[in-house]
């Protein structure tokens, strides 16, 4: 009796309709696919998109530097310049130069590492990664609904709705990509120029109230050096609260990731984009300048004309610092389109880190097997990132303040991450003094997040459930799609074809060996065995195909088959492969539409239990292959008929 088909639903089409338009950026294609490396923006107009991440930190930034540092903040300021001048930018120009097509610290560091212990590293960076990006989404969102309840002309009608504001804006966030996001430069441009030429004013007008009111400065200084002492002791004060500033080093992870928009020169190549590599450079300095010169000075006219109570939760300055300042000093009216573009500006920083997930995580976990298939689609993920974003906001009540020791962590995990990696790239490549000086880049990344951690733990709390989940996840989609055939092609050599075309005028007959000594009396004696187990005739002839396991860890690979003559007898296929398994299959099914003969594979049972050479499978690419070979056969072909057969003796 015939089955009828019953066509996907619309819900279903609609959900899975295409890929993440980040992701099939970061996924390789075909050359004739590719498109050419100068293909995109100008640097500048490239870092405005960095910039609605970078730059929009100033919304409360200033604030949190005031609670963490209070008198001290504007010094407490200049080390933080001085650690992005020193070193986030360099560490960042060198990751440019080692991943020019946006894979970013965690790609180079995964090159370094194989097996299992790489894959399981770089879903750990995976997991502060998703806490970087996410607590984005949720803290942009909650500052900018801080600035919109905190508007003096709508306090009193929001004032107790800041968590529904929250999540609408993270809701509304979501509906964005649901309906289909591509990251709009020009948008990005007009609101980082907009939002910084607000700042110029306000920066300005604080200076020139500064400078008029000439006793806030002498009331600061004397309070300073009464509270601190001498400079020696406010520089030490200043790196121990040199954490709680972290914040203000975000945004250089998304300079990286957002290198293939540069467009570079037009000889440029996916293979040597040279000019790309050195716009980035200029994008990553210019947006560092740029914000070293806002953090200064808005760390100090905020901290000298905003009372200390005013920083404080419940005050009116908690979170909005400089918007603040625009309503005291230039009234309400500018102030109220300050608020707004801030929190334009805050939200678009919520799309780039959305944007920045739907990169990264399609360009890792299917590629090891570790996702549903859904996980490529656009939509069912954002439903996901929204849904924790939800979460996460919940949890923090939507406070900016609360959240601003898991966003620190996310970023300062990344950014030691990018420093040892830029490290170990230096000592390869032989650099002496490059390595000693990113070696101490790492060493105060290093003591800055475990710092962080110690006195902010929900960061690391978060980090850890995000960790937890991804690895969970991956795991059992990974064991759900064991069986899978994941080879990605086939390639055989011209012996291994002319071995093909002979035998397809016969019977196509593959024995599988595990490769030994590999002498006369091992092929011998296998065939013996062979023909005895399945009582075949001496004049029936056998090829024997040899796999070597490679990384067992890798999911998706290509097979590449070569053929050889031992002892001027014995035909030998070799193939590498991640997998015994899913390799023999790959090949049957290649030999099978290639000639249009159904070939036969020949195996011995396997010794030990069913369940330990299970495991073996899964972790190490062995086990009991035969009955798992015909597994994935039995997946990849679904009609009996045309499968190649398995024989087991």
């Amino acid at each position: 009796m015939a089955t009828t088909e019953h066509p996907p639903s619309r819900l279903r089409e609609w959900m899975l309709e295409g890929l993440s338009d980040m992701g099939k950026a970061g996924r390789q294609r075909p050359a004739a696919e590719a498109t050419p490396a100068h293909q995109g923006q100008r640097w500048y107009r490239v870092m405005c998109l960095t910039g609605v991440d970078y730059f929009s930190t100033l919304g409360y930034q200033p604030g949190i530097a005031a609670l963490a540092a209070g008198l001290l903040s504007p010094v407490a300021t200049i080390v933080l310049v001085v650690v992005t001048l020193a070193g986030a930018l360099p560490v960042y120009r060198r990751v440019a130069e080692e991943s020019p097509h946006g894979e970013g610290s965690i790609a180079m560091l995964e090159r370094l590492l194989s097996f299992w212990k790489g894959k399981l590293f770089v879903l750990t960076l995976l997991g502060f990664a998703a806490t970087d990006f996410l607590i984005t989404i949720t803290l942009s969102a909650a500052d900018a609904s801080t600035h919109l309840v905190e508007n003096p002309h709508l306090t009193d009608a929001l004032h107790d709705h800041r968590m529904l504001i929250t999540l609408v804006l993270v809701a509304l966030l979501g509906a964005v990509f649901l309906k289909g996001f591509l990251e709009a430069i020009g948008v990005a441009v007009a609101l980082v120029v907009i939002y910084l030429g607000l700042n110029v004013v306000v920066v300005i007008v604080g200076i020139w109230h500064v400078a008029t009111a000439g006793h806030v400065v002498t009331d600061w200084s004397s309070a300073l050096t009464a509270e601190h002492g001498n400079v020696f002791a406010m520089i030490g004060v200043s790196l121990v609260v040199f954490p709680k500033l972290a914040l203000g080093l975000s945004g250089f992870e998304t300079g990286v990731a957002v290198m293939p928009h540069v467009q570079g020169d037009p000889e440029d190549t996916e293979e040597n984009p040279q000019g790309r590599i050195r716009d980035t450079k200029k994008l990553l300095t210019a947006a560092a300048l740029i914000m070293s010169v806002f953090l200064i000075a808005t760390s100090f006219i905020t901290t000298v004309l905003i009372p200390e109570k005013e920083f404080e939760a419940g005050g009116q300055a908690n979170g909005r610092a400089l918007a603040f300042l625009a309503h005291e000093y230039l009234g309400n009216a500018f102030g109220t389109v300050y608020d707004v573009s801030t929190i334009a500006i805050l939200w678009f920083a919520g799309a780039s880190a959305m944007a920045g997930l739907l990169n990264l995580m399609p360009r890792y976990l299917p590629r090891y097997g570790m996702a549903p298939h859904w996980a490529r689609a656009v939509r069912p993920m954002v439903i996901v990132f929204t849904l924790v974003a939800f979460l996460v906001t919940w949890i923090f009540d939507a406070s900016v303040d609360a959240q601003g020791g898991a966003y620190a962590t996310g970023v300062l995990v990344l950014m030691s991450s990018a420093a040892i990696a830029v490290t170990i790239a230096a000592r390869r490549a032989g650099q002496r003094n490059w390595t000693i000086a990113f070696a101490a880049v790492s060493a105060v990344m290093l003591y800055v997040t475990v710092v962080n951690v110690i006195e902010r733990p929900d960061g690391v709390k978060i980090g850890a459930c995000f960790i937890a989940g991804i690895i969970l996840v991956s795991l059992l989609s990974r064991l759900a799609r064991a069986f899978e055939l994941r080879v990605t092609h086939v390639e055989l050599d011209v012996m291994a074809e002319r071995f093909i075309r002979d035998m397809a005028s016969r019977k196509i007959r593959f024995i599988a060996n595990e490769p030994d000594q590999r002498d006369k009396a091992e092929y011998r004696d296998k065939i013996e065995q062979i023909r005895n187990d399945n009582d075949m005739p001496e004049q029936e002839d056998f090829v024997f195909v040899e796999v070597t396991v490679t990384d067992p860890s890798e999911f998706e690979s290509g097979l590449t088959v070569r053929g050889e003559v031992l002892h001027n007898r014995y035909r030998v296929l070799t193939l590498e492969s991640s997998s015994v398994s899913n390799a023999l299959a790959a090949l049957l099914l290649h030999v099978r539409d290639e000639t249009g003969c159904t070939p036969h594979i020949y195996f011995e049972w396997t010794e030990g239990s069913p369940f330990a050479n299970f495991l073996r499978f899964f972790l190490f690419g062995q086990g009991e292959v035969a009955p798992v070979t015909r597994e994935v056969l039995r997946e990849a072909e679904p009609n009996r008929d045309r499968r190649p057969r398995v024989h087991t003796g």
